[in-house]
This record gives structure tokens, sequence and C-alpha cells, in this order.
């Protein structure tokens, strides 16, 4: 049976990040400074070694994920200590900073790692959820595989077209032509259907869903007076609505998949900036503290 990486080894590493944070608020609690908690206490520059040293140790994880000779652990472990320590990192680096904050490098490093941390919790809930709506939606086909289904009925709607007047001809042509799966970041995420169409004798209009060109052809099989026409129109519509089912697939695949890595533009930028800060924080502590 598959195990979550959250649930890896009895969740050692929950338990773990948990007897962390116990430890370091009792020391908090316990510890008697002569001046209001900070950094600079004793207190401080240990949990701001344990700080600095997690950080270190959680961005070795894109390392290990691409040692696959490693024998550091297996990756599934290496993420779920990733996950638990890193939330710890709240914790631990709050209390080294005895809730000082202000306008400084200090306070700028603490805010992108919160971001780090916050942006790793979405990550955590888009891949606990959407592999498995992923698996449902492509129902044991690939995304070329879709792909290929939606040619192959493209074909087969322009043979029936080759059996009916010109202008069915012309309408398929574009709306093959028009059809958009993906587009910009913000329409893949949003998993808007851009498409359009341009009917003959008529304006480009959107064709989302295959709407207008499924309400054009129930528009001609209603005017249609012929049986074998009706029949062909009939057929038509059955593959375009065919077409539309692969197509709304292929654009909530695309959304699922841009969610998961869409998360990774801030979380990965924002960790090696925070590293650039916790260099210029620890630096300034050793020169003007």
């Amino acid at each position: 049976m598959h195990q979550s990486f959250l649930d890896h080894a009895g969740r050692r590493y929950l338990k773990a990040a948990l007897a962390l944070c116990a430890a370091s608020i009792a020391l908090y609690l316990w510890h008697d400074p002569r001046s209001p908690p900070n950094g600079g206490t004793w207190l401080g520059y240990t949990l701001g070694g344990i700080g600095a040293a997690l950080i270190l140790w959680l961005t070795a994880l894109g390392i290990r994920k691409r040692s696959y000779s490693s024998a550091l652990g297996t990756v599934q472990g290496w993420v779920s200590a990733h996950v638990y320590l890193g939330l710890s990192l709240v914790i631990v680096a709050t209390l080294h900073a005895g809730f000082q904050f202000g306008w400084n490098i200090h306070t700028l490093c603490y805010a992108l790692m919160v971001v780090v941390i916050v942006s790793g919790l979405v990550g955590v809930v888009l891949y606990r959820r959407y592999p498995e709506q992923m698996s449902r939606n492509r129902a044991q086909q690939t995304q070329d595989g879709m792909l290929e289904e939606i040619a192959e009925l493209d074909a087969r709607a322009l043979r029936i077209a080759k059996q009916l007047p010109p202008e069915f001809d012309a309408a398929l042509r574009a709306n093959i032509a028009g059809t958009r799966i993906g587009g910009g970041a913000l329409a893949i995420l949003s998993g808007r259907d851009r498409s359009t169409l341009t009917l003959p004798g008529a304006a480009t209009a959107d064709n989302a869903g295959q709407g207008r060109m499924l309400d054009w052809l129930g528009g001609q099989l209603s005017r249609s007076a012929d049986a074998e026409r009706s029949r062909l129109v009939n057929d038509l519509l059955s593959v375009i609505g065919a077409r539309r089912g692969l197509l709304r697939r292929l654009q909530r695949d695309a959304r699922l998949r841009g969610w998961l890595e869409a998360w990774l533009y801030v979380h990965v930028p924002v960790t090696f900036a925070l590293l650039g800060t916790l260099v210029a924080h620890v630096v300034s502590v050793f020169l003007y503290w």
C-alpha cells in the first residue's frame, strides 16, 4: 500500500519537529536574560545556530532528489523531514528573535523564511490532492494519447463533412484551427477555454467548450428535411461532443500540472533569497553586535 511522505517511518520527523519545538519553548520560558529576549543572548545564538543549520540542511533536498545513487536515506524520508522540520523553523526562528522585529535585514530574513514555509505548505497541499485528481481525469490515458484521440476525431469529422455541403467542411476546419489548449500561465492555471470559431459568413466568436460549433450543428440539424443529411449532421454532433469531453480533460490536466509547478516559482527563488539574507544576517551580527 502506498504510504504518504507525511506518514513516513511512523511520522518520525513529525515527532522530531515537535520535540525540537517543545525544547525551544521550554528553554525560552526558563531563560531569564538581563535584557529583553533577543538574538544576542546565549539562547538566541543557540536557537539561531539551530535555525541556520536547519535552513542549510533543508535546502539540500534539491541535491538529494537528484542523487539517485545516494545512500543518505530515501527521498521520501528527506521530503518528510523537509516538511516537518521546515515547519518547526517558525517556532525556532521566532524564539531566536525573541519576538523582536523591525525594518532591518534580520526581519527581512525572517519574512523570507515565512514565505518559503507558506509556499512549501501550498506545495504539500497540492501534492496531496492533485496527483490523484490528475490520474482520475486522465482515465488511464496519457496527454499524448488524448491528443491523438482528438486528431482521430477531427479526421473522422472531416470524412463525414465530405458527404455534406462545403460549409460543413469549412466550419470544421475553422473549429480545428481555432481550438486553443494551454496558452499563457494565467490561461493554464484558470483552465479557461480560449477557443474561437469563425463560421462561414460570420465574425470570429467565442467557442469555449465547443459551444458555438455545437449550436451551429444543432441549427443545421433542426433545419434539415433530408433523412441522410440529418443522420450525417447527427454523427457530427456526436463527434464534436466527444471532442469537447477530451478537450475539457486536457485543459483540466494542464491546469492541475500548472498548479503543481506554479508554487515552485515562488518557493525556489525565495529560498535562494533567504540564503542570501541569512548570510547577510549572520555576518552583520558578528560584525556589529
